[in-house]
């Protein structure tokens, strides 16, 4: 079976087919913001024109696996749907009330930062008489007639999408239904989308927040859906197309359509799959994972081989509640611009030159230094070979622009250029910390695992200002996420919450919504004609210590439970709060919140095709010298074709290893292994 991963990211859209026999082949084009799909084609056609199995798009590629942007920069731009909401009298102002904070990511008590506002505003946002329980018990029935004056009113307001958001629904979802259903009816052109159906558990505010963010991007992920979908059916092709979703499954198109907000975050989802697959071949499950691209630097840490997730997102300005992969991230990537603050210091990122007009060495009309032309002009990047030649670089340009940030500062251009390098490794060596830091772990316990088209220039540099031994550059590092994709599972999460303490807690209720959500999960793979065997379930619930305000994630026994399972549950809880936190308290009473389901289909592992080991000596590649700068140090640097080294080969440092879509950059300092797969493990030698 031939699989195709596609991730358009913010600057390029990266192509990744894998063949039967494990052969993966690689492919760059650039994004096409107006339209994703066209650069996802061209990207396609691009593979076609290299021989590839995509060339026959029809019989050639049973599965093509896609992660956008599309969601996340809606969500951020301010470019989303114009939304309307249906609520539970009364409730309207609570998306907007939210934490009682104006601003999340600064002080509470800043009184010159403006009001927060509102996906939906306040005259959109129409109460609705009727009132359920947190039990499920209804005590006021949905008022139909008002539900309909209501959606008429959003009507004349040309809402393009409806978020209906009732009290409770996670209880009892039978008015969200009802009221989907009049929507339905009276609004057949516009997205509708329910609490119940998003995120069906407790903690009204998140549940509230997730579904308005899920209406706002939902017109355009669903336009943009069904454009892809012709597009691909006029190009011949048959196969199934799968969404990468932000919890780090892959799912239908169908379902996708249904709760948008999965998208959000969907590409980075994708990077620490691949970064615990390249761990466990070289011995590593402590691993952070870093993929540094054209606008971003993204970053998640890896205990043990388990990918993190949370619950406890803000995407910009928006709560954003459902399980997400935990990634971070800050703006520091090749197209990041070097300036120079209020104080005369010099700054990198957050703003990027982007895919238009990109960095000044393109010569596509960007002034403004990057953190692309500083590496150009330390020597890493050959102007005639970047992204295999396809895009010439003009160092002379890189230079003009560098200066104009150089000269206020004193410095020539390679200072200039230097000191622009070490303040971006400075800013994504901060965030590896304070995640670190966080968490309790030693950053120096970690091997660092670097993606992206521009991670694997900066990543020893990173490794180095932290500590770290070990840095593992995959073959396909600027491919990271797409190559995540491939080895990801196909299926969904569910949830839904039952709030008791232990010792209220009825096993019998707890049983039951267990059998329902795997119910649900079964009968949606037999909808993809998915064998009832080849469905896995795995169980989870959310317990905190009462009085907590956050809760902790632990796993849950197959099968009926009862007293000595729920005991286990238990037990779990309190081994897992203090790993995480140090403590536990075993006397304090427990609380669960949310019991959950990940489904997933069993298939067959990724396996890619290994090479025979070579010796050391990696001159059969050696291209030719280079003069590179690191740190103050002018130094001649082996050049090598990454194409043409073999495993087994070991390169010192200074070196520079070059690859079509990236550039391995090995200080002095450093050694580099490529192993069987010809991805490269770098050493820092005492």
């Amino acid at each position: 079976m031939t699989r195709v991963a596609v991730d358009v990211g913010g600057t390029f859209t990266d192509v990744l087919v894998l063949e039967d026999d494990g052969a993966l082949h690689e492919f760059k084009v650039p994004t096409t913001p107006d339209d994703p799909s066209i650069g996802l084609l061209n990207g396609l056609r691009k593979a076609a024109a290299h021989g590839d199995p995509a060339h026959d798009l029809a019989a050639g590629v049973d599965a093509l696996v896609h992660g956008t942007t599309l969601a996340t920069n809606a969500l951020l731009t301010g470019r989303g749907a114009r939304v309307g909401m249906l609520t539970t009298r009364g409730f309207r102002d609570l998306i907007e009330i939210r934490c009682g904070q104006k601003n999340v990511h600064t002080s509470m008590y800043n009184i010159f930062v403006p009001p927060y506002r509102p996906l939906v505003p306040r005259y959109l946002r129409l109460g609705v008489e009727e009132r359920t329980l947190y039990t499920g018990e209804i005590l006021t029935p949905l008022d139909a007639t008002e539900t309909r004056a209501a959606v008429e009113a959003l009507k004349r307001e040309g809402v393009e999408a409806v978020a209906i958001c009732l009290l409770h629904s996670y209880a009892n979802p039978a008015h969200e239904r009802a009221a989907a259903a009049i929507c339905r009816e009276h609004l057949p052109e516009v997205y509708v989308t329910s609490s119940h159906e998003v995120l069906p558990v407790w903690r009204e505010f998140e549940r509230f927040s997730t579904t308005v963010v899920s209406a706002y991007v939902g017109p355009i992920v669903d336009r943009y859906l069904a454009r892809l979908d012709r597009h691909l059916a006029e190009a011949g092709f048959a196969g199934t197309l799968l969404l990468v979703q932000s919890d780090g499954l892959v799912q239908s198109v169908e379902e996708t359509r249904k709760r948008a907000v999965f998208l959000v975050c969907s590409g980075p989802a994708a990077a620490p799959t691949t970064a615990v697959f390249h761990g466990q071949g070289t011995g590593h499950d402590n691993l952070i994972s870093v993929d540094m691209g054209g606008t971003s630097f993204d970053v998640c840490m890896i205990h043990h081989g388990e990918i993190p997730t949370t619950t406890e997102s803000w995407i910009g300005e928006e709560r954003v509640a459902i399980k997400m992969v935990d990634v971070h991230t800050v703006g520091a990537g090749g197209g990041s611009i070097g300036w120079i603050d209020a104080l005369g210091l010099l700054r990198v990122g957050p703003q990027s030159a982007g895919a238009a007009p990109g960095p000044a060495c393109y010569g596509k009309g960007g002034r403004e230094p990057t953190v692309t032309d500083a590496d150009l002009a330390l020597g890493y990047l050959d102007p005639d070979y970047f992204l295999g030649g396809e895009i010439p670089l003009d160092a002379g340009l890189a230079r003009q622009a560098l200066d104009t940030i150089g000269r206020p500062l004193g410095l020539d251009t390679t200072q200039t250029a230097q000191a622009v390098f070490d303040t971006v490794n400075s800013v994504m060596a901060d965030k590896i910390t304070e995640l670190s830091t966080k968490r309790g772990h030693d950053v120096r316990d970690f091997a660092l695992v670097a993606g992206g088209g521009a991670g694997p220039i900066h990543a020893s540099a990173i490794a180095a200002l932290l500590g770290i031994e070990t840095v593992i550059v995959p073959r396909f590092a600027a491919l990271f996420s797409a190559f995540g994709m491939l080895a990801m599972d196909v299926g969904r999460s569910y949830a839904r919450s039952y709030v008791a303490r232990r010792q209220a807690l009825d096993a019998a209720v707890v049983n039951r919504l267990y059998a329902e959500m795997e119910a649900e999960a079964h009968a949606a793979f037999q909808d993809g004609r998915v064998p009832r065997d080849d469905v896995l379930l795995a169980r989870s619930a959310d317990l905190r210590y009462v009085g907590q305000f956050h809760e902790v994630e632990v796993g849950v026994p197959e099968g009926p439970l009862g007293p000595d399972q729920i005991a286990q549950v238990v037990e779990a809880f309190h081994r897992r709060h203090h790993e995480l936190y140090t403590f536990s308290t075993p006397a304090h009473q427990v609380e669960f919140l949310t019991f959950r389901v990940k489904a997933t289909a069993r298939q067959a592992p990724l396996r890619l095709r290994a090479e025979r080991q070579a010796d050391a000596d990696p001159q059969r590649a050696f291209k030719a010298h280079r003069a590179c700068f690191f740190g103050r140090e002018r130094l001649e640097s082996r050049v090598y074709a990454g194409e043409r080294l073999r495993p087994g080969n070991v390169i010192r440092g200074p070196a520079i290893v070059e690859e079509p879509t990236t550039t391995v950059v090995v200080p002095p300092s450093f050694t580099c292994t490529v192993d069987p797969y010809r991805s490269y493990v770098l050493r820092r030698q005492p």
